[in-house]
């Protein structure tokens, strides 16, 4: 029989199962630090300002390459486990016996797939870990909580009402179907704050539909329209309607401001009215509810 036809001994076997092993561990050691380098790759481009493209293409390598080592390990390293059925003692010639001793001791046995598994688990927890901190990140983008910024403005019980130059209105001045832009004292130009201050026509108000306060025919609103926040610039005086230019959703202003037509859900806020000892007209307090379009717990306040 020609030597290259011979049966492989039990040292070559044992030889020959050991490289593939460290092929294949050098193989996955390679795909999992792949991974860990991809991961910290996504995290640097999202910190650096964010690349769509870029990102999803590091997120499917550092994926892949987790995929891919775990596919290796199994198949290469761990292997399919050889089943041997009991039978009785068969010793091996010494010969061979001497040659799988010798290649046990140089491969140092179960100390060294012992090492290689804790060597790849380490590399496998490594990429895990740095894939988490990458999925974690973009939890930055969240940024704080509003507290109770979507339910609450810069009105106050007692600042004067003053138009965009910050000078304040007397009552007297306003005059039926007037409308005026209007800001709380020191905060002029404040875009969450506007308001609408309108001189309705004598006896038109319903104020018992009213939820705030008025001084005679003023009543003022917030001026964000509660569908998707555009500014409520429109008045036909002639039957007491705001119209948002956006959508043309449009409000009764003598009835409380409900939604007359248009896709709007409720009506706008009203800003409650007084007038204070030289005349000029104060707000008494926030607006009855949160301004601009509607948010899941609008009705569910919150202490900070």
């Amino acid at each position: 029989m020609a030597s290259g036809d011979r049966p492989r001994t039990r040292g070559e076997q044992w030889r020959e199962q050991r490289e593939r092993q460290d092929r294949g561990a050098r193989l996955a050691a390679i795909s999992f630090v792949v991974a860990i380098i991809a991961a910290f790759g996504l995290m640097g481009v999202y910190i650096a300002g964010g690349q769509t493209q870029l990102e999803g293409a590091l997120l499917f390598v550092a994926f892949g390459a987790v995929g891919t080592g775990l596919g290796i390990w199994g198949k290469q390293v761990i292997g399919p486990r050889i089943v041997v059925e009991e039978r009785y003692p068969m010793r091996s010639p010494e010969p061979a016996r001497d040659e799988f001793e010798a290649a046990y001791e140089e491969s140092l046995g179960e100390a060294v797939v012992g090492g290689r598994r804790r060597f790849l688990l380490r590399l496998l927890a490594g990429a895990g870990a740095s894939l988490g901190l990458a999925l974690i990140v973009p939890i930055r983008s969240l940024g704080p909580g509003p507290g109770r910024d979507l339910f609450a403005t810069a009105w106050e019980p007692g600042l004067r009402l003053v138009d965009a130059g910050g000078t304040p209105i007397l009552a007297e001045q306003m005059a039926a179907d007037e409308v005026r832009t209007v800001f709380p004292e020191g905060a002029a130009g404040d875009a969450k704050a506007q308001a609408l201050l309108i001189g309705t026509r004598p006896d038109q108000l319903d104020r018992d539909a009213l939820p705030g306060q008025t001084v005679g025919d003023l009543v003022c609103y917030s001026k964000i329209c509660t569908h998707a926040g555009c500014p409520v610039g429109l008045y036909r005086a002639s039957v007491g309607e705001l119209i948002c230019p956006c959508h043309q959703s449009t409000f009764d202003v003598n009835n409380a401001a409900v939604v007359v037509s248009g896709p709007a859900g409720r009506g706008l806020p009203q800003l409650p009215l007084g007038v204070d000892d030289e005349g000029y007209l104060i707000a008494t307090g926030d607006f009855n509810e949160p301004v601009g379009p509607s948010f899941w717990n609008m009705t569910h306040d919150v202490d900070v």
